[in-house]
């Protein structure tokens, strides 16, 4: 783990992108922890930068709701990746990335359940990570809908209370999420509405709080 937190957000061609819509130029620089909990708009969560045993990285408090940090980034295709921690604890840990952000209601994301990790309980086990495009498909209409399209276990198991590697790939609808560098994607699905660039954010779910670091952000022309 680095010393700090930041975000790269880095062009995968050049500096200056050109999309059919404007011009949007992509600043290859990173972004400390500090700028994450002054500049990004947080949604129902107090966010603080915390640094242990030398490590910096940004906290989400516990609180009632879902929890997001985002910044409106232009992000249509391309890679985010992340160091996550949750927790081993029943239905209170929900930690993840959104993209796509249009606004606090609006966003797709994917998203882990740690305490699900190892459950020995086959139904719990296939339920540790989400994918989800807000508001008009929640995990729970997705689940009851289309049951194992957009929610599958995490193999090998990670530690439910250890930092976990994140890194998602997006191209048009095609959504991959890889864990812990592993070559193969935990979950892989085709993206949902008809949001197809936004913002980017960190996000918890209900009662969740939430550790982040080492955000990259990573844009593709399209």
């Amino acid at each position: 783990m680095r010393s700090s937190v930041r975000m790269v957000v880095a062009s995968v061609s050049a500096v200056i992108v050109t999309y059919a819509g404007p011009r949007v130029v992509v600043a290859q620089r990173p972004v400390d922890a500090q700028t994450v909990v002054q500049q990004w708009t947080k949604v129902n969560r107090r966010v603080a930068v915390v640094d242990s045993a030398g490590r910096g990285f940004v906290r989400f408090d516990e609180a009632s709701g879902m929890g997001l940090a985002w910044t409106p980034l232009d992000f249509a295709d391309g890679e985010i990746e992340v160091d996550i921690r949750g927790r081993d604890v029943m239905q209170r840990s929900f930690v993840g990335v959104a993209f796509h952000v249009v606004n606090d209601t609006a966003f797709d994301a994917v998203y882990l359940r740690p305490f699900n990790f190892r459950a020995t309980d086959s139904t719990r086990h296939v339920h540790a990570i989400q994918y989800i495009s807000q508001p008009s498909y929640p995990w729970e209409r997705l689940r009851g809908e289309r049951p194992g399209r957009y929610e599958q276990p995490v193999l090998p198991e990670p530690n439910p209370n250890a930092w976990v590697h994140l890194r998602l790939v997006v191209r048009g609808a095609d959504v991959a999420a890889f864990v812990n560098g592993n070559a193969s994607p935990a979950l892989h699905v085709q993206a949902l509405g008809e949001r197809t660039r936004g913002g980017v954010g960190l996000w918890v779910g209900e009662g969740s709080p939430g550790d982040f670091a080492n955000l990259v952000v990573r844009p593709q022309a399209r």
